[in-house]
Order: structure tokens, then sequence, then C-alpha cells
């Protein structure tokens, strides 16, 4: 199956490629640069596979939560690839492609993305199987979420942080957890940055969309559309 996979959500730019038992890999740290670069990276993999657009069977893109203009842009490629030639559109979690390469771990994972205003997008996840629904929680919530869950688990092992944040979450919840309580997923250091393309081209196959017109998913509303609510609750009164 040739999938192509998008990841758009974070600053690090994504690609994957699979064709057939063959794959291709580009990642960036691009910042803001997204949309610059995406399509001649899309195209350099494409050629490097020697198949066209029109030859893939998917493309997958992240649903959210991460980056509005990020994830828009990856819908966008996705559907601009998909809706001319009848190729199949898958949408991931982005929190679950965090959580795909710690399966094995013997506990609770769950992956953080900083939010911004002191909270942090969350889930829990237990080998591979999603436990709960993304969270858009403060610390304090968050720690608190984790202590109930290993109040009730009978598993021995802290619950593992994982994605782009995680280092930064997991020194914020020192402040309320012991120790023992979570761990740090080693990949997760503050100076090493990667994508999750590679997950993606992974779960691409369990989601594919029926609405070729879905849209992504936002956990939280974005500061113009608060305001725009203010703005309007304002004119009601």
């Amino acid at each position: 199956m040739n999938i192509l996979a998008l990841d758009t959500a974070m600053p690090v730019l994504s690609i994957a490629l699979s064709e057939g038992e063959h794959a291709w890999y580009f990642e960036a740290d691009a910042g803001n640069r997204h949309s610059e670069i995406i399509m001649d990276a899309v195209d350099m993999l494409l050629s490097t596979a020697g198949i066209q657009s029109k030859d893939l069977d998917v493309v997958a893109c992240m649903k959210g939560p991460g980056s509005f203009t990020g994830l828009r842009i990856g819908y966008s490629i996705a559907k601009g690839l998909c809706l001319p030639f009848g190729i199949a559109m898958a949408a991931v979690g982005t929190l679950d492609c965090m959580a795909y390469s710690r399966g094995d771990w013997d506990g609770y994972v769950a992956p953080a993305i900083d939010a911004k205003k002191r909270a942090y997008f969350t889930a829990f996840f237990e080998k591979g199987v999603r436990l709960s629904e993304d969270m858009d929680a403060g610390v304090e919530r968050i720690a608190e979420c984790i202590a109930e869950a290993t109040s009730r688990a009978s598993l021995e092992s802290p619950v593992l942080l994982t994605g782009v944040d995680a280092a930064a979450l997991y020194e914020e919840l020192a402040r309320y957890l012991p120790e023992e309580k979570v761990r740090l997923d080693g990949c997760c250091l503050r100076n090493y940055r990667h994508g999750y393309a590679k997950a993606l081209l992974a779960l691409a196959p369990r989601h594919i969309e029926k609405n070729p017109l879905s849209a992504p998913e936002y956990v939280r509303k974005s500061d113009a559309e608060i305001e725009a609510g203010k703005q309007a609750q304002l004119a009601a009164i």
C-alpha cells in the first residue's frame, strides 16, 4: 500500500512515504515555514520512491490537537492530493501518534503538548489503547488524574510522559507528585525534537476518513474565536 503521512501539527515538519515494503522519511525543524517547504518535500519523496501522487492509496494527516495553522496546512495538502484522484484520506489524533511507539510500556502512557496558558493537551493510553478523551488541563488537574489512575491500577509502573512537551510537563508535575508516580520518556528530552510521521504512517490504515470534507478537531477554540465570543456577549448586553 502506498501511503503518504504528513505531520504538520508541531514545529518539526515530518513526512513519511511507504511504497510496498519500502519507506522514506523527511524531517525539518521548520517553525512556521511548513507551507513553504512541504510540497517540495513531498515531491522529493515521491520522486525517490518512483511514484506519482495519483499512485497513492492513502494520504494521512494529524487530526489534532496541535498548531491551528499547522493542522489546517496538513488537511489542505491531504485533501488537495486526495480529491482529484479519489485517494483515501486518513486523519489520526496527534496524541495517538505520540503514544504509538510506547505501546510496550507496562503502565499508562500520557503524551503531552504545551497548550499555553499553563495548560497541556494530554490523554491516557495503555498498551496502545486510548483510555480517555483529549484533555486541555492545567498541571494540577493532570497531577490529580495521574494520582487517581495510578491508585486504581494494579500496575506497578509509573505513568510514562512522552510527546513534544513531556519534559516541560514532567518538571512541573514534580511539585505535585512523588517521583515514583511519573517517568519521562528518554526520547523526549528538551534538546531532542522530532516529528511523528512514522507513527502516522503506521496508524493511517486504521483511520480512513468516511467524510472527505472533514476538518481538524480542535480541543480548544482559537484566541480569535474566544475574543469573538466575548465581543458577541458584550454586544448582547
